[in-house]
């Protein structure tokens, strides 16, 4: 696709963008194509559940998140994402234009699509470490760094809307994220995460077990979240990979301080540089129709399960998230051995 095509035949009113660093990014490319537009960041589960649909339409542009079918713009990178050549046929054919790529990060597929037309030197110092974070290639050195976009990344998120609107406006506007890591809202925000951080270490020594090479962390009903590098920064070469619990029994979709209960799945990066001993998204796909994202960085909900692995139609009860580690163990396991002994 040219990229003077979306340009002069869509009319973007609306950027829907992953509230991580790659979707804060992308989502600056596309508001620098399109200035007047409005910036909403969304989290994938919004996206499949249908929590969004009253606002996606031809006029929308969504970026490292799930396909929507009536928006007007679709980038991403995610293989459990990518539509289907029927979806792309009927899309394309309403006039409307995906722009999905193999890349590290949909920053890098939107920089690259929007490059020829558009002066983004502002945002060309920061892309090889977007890169790097979404795509699982950042060393331990790097992570543990006091490096600013790794910073930046940490303080992005869905549920501070104003924040994360506000430095993407900063990176429209060129500033350097060396200066707006320095900035006040910012400052404050990374002192909070380094305090959180070490929380979550503290909990992650008390509350995990490691099966097979496998970290089993839990951080539900803490109102905590993290991400597989810390966890497998923090274990090191003890683990291949790790599955992160988080949210929790009462929570619900599109609200930001009470996500539902759910997991996350990490290949340990650092020992890993080339793809991890798993598909992980084997196991964030087994039992929620929604779950999905890479094969070494991907999620789901925790899902009510019958003692047989049945998809039951109730609300989560205690023992389901046993239930489903358990199934999850059991794929892990005849995954993991499979690829070991193939070695």
């Amino acid at each position: 696709m040219p990229p003077h095509t979306p340009i002069k035949s869509l009319d973007i009113r609306l950027i829907i963008a992953d509230g991580d660093l790659d979707g804060l990014v992308a989502g600056a490319v596309l508001k620098t194509a399109w200035p007047d537009a409005d910036v909403v960041f969304s989290h994938p589960a919004e996206i499949r559940s249908g929590f969004l649909d009253d606002i996606v339409d031809e006029n929308t542009a969504l970026c490292d998140l799930p396909f929507h079918p009536k928006c007007g713009l679709y980038i991403d990178h995610h293989a459990t994402n990518r539509p289907s050549e029927i979806q792309e046929n009927e899309f394309t054919d309403k006039g409307r234009y995906i722009h999905w790529r193999d890349a590290d990060s949909a920053a890098r597929v939107a920089y690259e699509l929007f490059l020829p037309l558009f002066d983004l030197s502002a945002l060309t110092p920061i892309m090889d470490m977007v890169d790097k974070l979404d795509g699982g290639r950042i060393t331990t050195d790097e992570f543990l760094s006091d490096d600013p976009v790794v910073w930046i990344s940490r303080t992005v998120t869905s549920s501070d809307q104003e924040y994360s609107r506000s430095l993407l406006s900063k990176l429209v506007a060129g500033q350097a994220v060396a200066d707006i890591v320095k900035e006040p809202e910012t400052a404050i925000r990374i002192e909070a995460m380094k305090k959180e951080m070490k929380e979550i270490r503290d909990i992650l020594n008390s509350k995990s077990t490691i099966e097979n090479r496998l970290a089993i962390c839990h951080i539900e009903e803490t109102g905590l979240r993290t991400n597989g590098y810390l966890v497998t920064a923090h274990f090191g070469k003890e683990c291949d990979a790790c599955l992160i619990v988080h949210g929790s029994k009462e929570g619900k979709i599109g609200e930001s301080d009470s996500w539902p209960l759910s997991a996350s799945f990490y290949s340990n990066s650092f020992l890993h540089t080339e793809g991890g001993v798993f598909d992980l998204s084997t196991l964030a796909t087994m039992f929620d129709a929604n779950g999905g994202g890479h094969r070494n960085a991907c999620g789901c909900r925790i899902m009510p399960l019958s003692e047989h692995g049945e998809i039951e139609e109730r609300e989560l009860q205690d023992i389901d998230l046993a239930r489903n580690i358990s199934y999850w163990m059991e794929a892990w396991n005849q995954g993991r051995d499979s690829t070991h002994l193939n070695d």
